[in-house]
């Protein structure tokens, strides 16, 4: 495979392994954050009940922007274009005088 299929490759799978989580984090984040998420848990018959604090909803936001960002960096890091070297080395050498 060329350079740039596997650059395409390594987008593509980082985009299904960070991408997709990120933006998933980022939904049950952004419901966390308000304060509205409720949970109930059940343990040897005691059963309780409240909301998710808000700062784990913020912890959330913050990893799935991180998630969000590795494809983008991937993405940018394997798809640019390169600069071609301005002097070619595979010339010969002038004659010494």
């Amino acid at each position: 495979m060329d350079k740039k299929t596997t650059g395409i490759v390594a987008t593509i799978v980082a985009v299904l392994l960070c991408g997709c989580p990120g933006l998933c984090l980022c939904l049950f984040g952004a419901w966390a954050a308000t304060g509205s998420m409720p949970y109930t848990t059940e343990y040897g018959g005691y059963t309780g009940a409240g909301t998710v604090p808000s700062y784990l909803g913020f912890v959330g936001l913050c990893l799935a922007l991180i998630f969000i960002a590795i494809p983008i960096v991937v993405g940018v890091m394997t798809l640019r274009k390169k600069p071609e070297p301005a002097v070619s080395f595979n010339e010969p050498l002038p004659p010494a005088a």
